[in-house]
C-alpha cells in the first residue's frame, strides 16, 4: 500500500478500544526495487521494535503497563507502519484483558497476518523493567575524526576500500545518522554499527557517507537496506552486518539489523539516546 494512504501525518480519532484494522501495512519489495533487489535478498536480519506506551485494563477495570519488543523477519513481505502501530497500541487502553499472556498473544496475531511471516512479541512488565539492558554499540567511533563535509544528500561514491591491501575484520560506529520520514519530513536519529570482514573500508570516506543521509528522506528499514546494499557493492566485504538504533518518536523505536552471514540477532540494548 502507499503511505500516502496510511494514518500517518494526518488527523487522527484516537480508539481506545482494541481494533486491529487500525494496522497498516507497507509492501517491502517496492522499495527493494528501488535499489536493484530481487526477490531474493543478499541479506537476512530483522526489524526490532520496541514500545514503551502500552496500556490496557484488567479484568477488574485496574491499568496494566509493560514494554513491547517485536520482531519483524526482514523476509516478511510488509513492514508496519509505525503510526498505525502506535494507533493499534492506543486501542488497547480501555480494553479489558484477562491477562498480559493474552494481549502478548493477541499482538502477535495480528502482526503476523499484517506482515506476512511470524513476528515475535515479548512483553516486559513493570516488575522486570529495571533489567532492561542500556549501553552503547561498541566499535571503533567515527565520529572521533575532523574533516570536512559537504553532501547531505545520499553520495555512495564516497565510498572506498583499499583492495590491495589484506582483509581484515572491523566493526565501526557512528551516532551521526539522520534521515527523514518520507511522509512527514519528521527527522529521525539513530547510532550506527558496521561490521564486516573484507578489504579495509575507508574511515573518513564511510563518516561522509552516512552523513549524507541527512537531508535523505526513507523509512528506517529502507536507509539501513540502501547502506548495506552500497557497502556491499562498493566496498566489497565478504561478511558485512549493519544495525542501527533509532531514537524513539511516539512511543516506538525502530531497529533494524540486515547481515550476510551467520550471526545471531543482537541483544535488544537501550543506547543513551533512546
Amino acid at each position: 500500500m502507499n503511505p500516502h494512504q496510511s494514518p500517518l501525518g494526518q488527523a487522527t480519532e484516537y480508539s481506545t478500544q482494541y481494533d486491529p484494522k487500525l494496522l497498516f501495512p507497507i509492501a517491502r519489495q517496492p522499495m527493494r526495487e528501488q535499489m536493484g533487489l530481487s526477490a531474493t535478498l543478499p541479506f537476512v536480519g530483522a526489524d526490532i521494535w520496541n514500545a514503551y506506551e502500552l496500556s490496557w485494563l484488567n479484568q477488574g477495570g485496574k491499568p496494566q503497563i509493560a514494554l513491547a519488543r517485536m520482531i519483524i523477519p526482514a523476509e516478511s513481505p510488509n513492514l508496519v507502519e509505525s503510526k498505525s502501530l502506535k494507533l493499534y497500541l492506543g486501542s488497547f487502553a480501555q480494553t479489558k484483558f484477562a491477562s498480559a499472556d493474552q494481549v502478548c498473544a493477541l499482538m502477535g496475531e495480528d502482526l503476523s497476518a499484517l506482515c506476512g511471516m511470524p513476528v515475535s512479541v515479548a512483553l516486559t512488565q513493570p516488575a522486570a523493567f529495571a533489567t532492561v539492558p542500556r549501553q552503547e554499540l561498541d566499535g571503533i567511533l567515527l565520529d572521533r575524526l575532523e574533516l570536512e563535509i559537504e553532501h547531505y544528500q545520499i553520495a555512495p561514491e564516497l565510498l572506498s576500500a583499499h583492495f590491495n591491501q589484506a582483509a581484515i575484520e572491523e566493526t565501526l560506529v557512528s551516532n551521526l545518522l539522520r534521515s527523514n520520514c518520507p511522509v512527514t519530513g519528521q527527522p529521525d536519529w539513530a547510532s550506527i554499527q558496521i561490521r564486516y570482514v573484507g578489504p579495509p573500508i575507508e574511515h573518513a570516506g564511510l563518516l561522509r557517507y552516512l552523513v549524507s543521509y541527512r537531508q535523505h528522506t526513507g523509512f528506517h528499514e529502507q536507509c539501513v537496506e540502501r547502506i548495506f546494499i552500497d557497502l556491499l557493492q562498493i566496498c566489497r566485504p565478504t561478511q558485512l552486518a549493519v544495525y542501527a538504533r533509532y531514537t524513539r518518536r511516539g512511543g516506538l523505536d525502530i531497529n533494524p539489523f540486515r547481515a550476510n552471514f551467520s550471526l545471531p540477532l543482537p541483544d535488544n540494548m537501550r543506547t543513551a539516546r533512546q
